[in-house]
């Protein structure tokens, strides 16, 4: 009989098209990788995947291998959370994934109200920009600024997170918007809203820096640089930036909240759950 574990590594490369993505993927090196696929390709006594220089093509058995081995993962992971559902309420280690932004700037301020609420519930929140999949346990539950679309999970939608423009307080030029020069994300997220919305209102103004994340602009803009686009609560709360006025449509992030269908009515994660919707609804009540 093979060995499960070297059939998760041949699932992880099938999903990832690549021996370095797969490595990535499971959190280990190229090299482990490569072992547990010839592992597991010796023990079939087949060959599942065509290795290339920048890519691994899966063979036609590979490809209805990959897919039971997809079914087999499914029902483990559902296995894990009907076990999980069955521990005894309030009790135990909730992950929670955020973008970094409400992970650092929001969620991270809250952790000591829940341990007052919650002393046994050990809660995890991970700071991340990418999606994660709650089927694969990669989180029990997903805070985000867009609707999540896995059909496993369902979502609500919990607040509007509002956006507006911010200087330094002694910014050169605040009184003189033809000479605003703006903070922006660079080109590797140009699709985000929040980019294209400042973009907009910078009408052809200087990019004078493009920083990855808010949090780091929100640094950047205190250096007295450049205009950034803040979310209010960011902003308004930093007695070193000021809120310029311009003319145009607000901007607001919607503020989504999901968790998989099986774990959904688990009291631990329930509570926790609740717990962040109350505390969206304190923050932005007025919005």
């Amino acid at each position: 009989m093979f060995d499960w574990q070297d059939l998760r590594f041949f699932l992880a490369v099938a999903q990832a098209g690549s021996l370095s993505g797969a490595a990535r993927a499971m959190h280990v090196d190229h090299a482990t990788v490569s072992r547990r696929l010839n592992l597991l390709e010796d023990k079939l006594q087949v060959r599942l995947v065509d290795r290339q220089p920048r890519a691994c093509l899966l063979t036609p058995l590979g490809e209805q291998v990959a897919q039971l081995a997809a079914q087999m993962e499914a029902s483990a992971f559902a296995v894990e959370r009907a076990t999980r559902a069955a521990q005894l309420p309030l009790v135990g280690k909730v992950s929670v994934s955020a973008p970094p932004v409400l992970a650092a700037n929001f969620l991270a301020k809250q952790l000591f109200a829940f341990r007052q609420r919650y002393p046994d519930i050990q809660l995890s929140i991970a700071s991340q920009v990418q999606s994660v999949s709650l089927s694969r346990r990669e989180a029990d539950i997903a805070v985000r600024l867009f609707r999540p679309t896995e059909q496993s999970s369902v979502a609500r939608k919990i607040g509007l997170m509002p956006f507006a423009l911010y200087a330094s307080k002694d910014y050169a030029h605040s009184k003189t918007p033809e000479r605003w020069e703006f903070i922006a994300y660079d080109a590797s997220l140009s699709e985000m809203t929040h980019q294209k919305w400042l973009l907009e209102v910078a009408n052809g103004r200087r990019i004078v820096s493009e920083v990855s994340d808010i949090t780091s602009q929100c640094v950047a803009v205190r250096t007295g640089i450049g205009v950034a686009g803040l979310p209010c609560f960011l902003g308004d709360g930093d007695p070193q930036l000021q809120r310029l006025h311009v003319d145009g449509e607000a901007f607001a992030r919607e503020i989504w909240i999901a968790v998989h269908t099986d774990l959904r009515h688990t009291p631990q994660i329930r509570a926790v759950m609740d717990f962040i919707i109350d505390a969206v609804k304190a923050q932005w009540s007025n919005d």
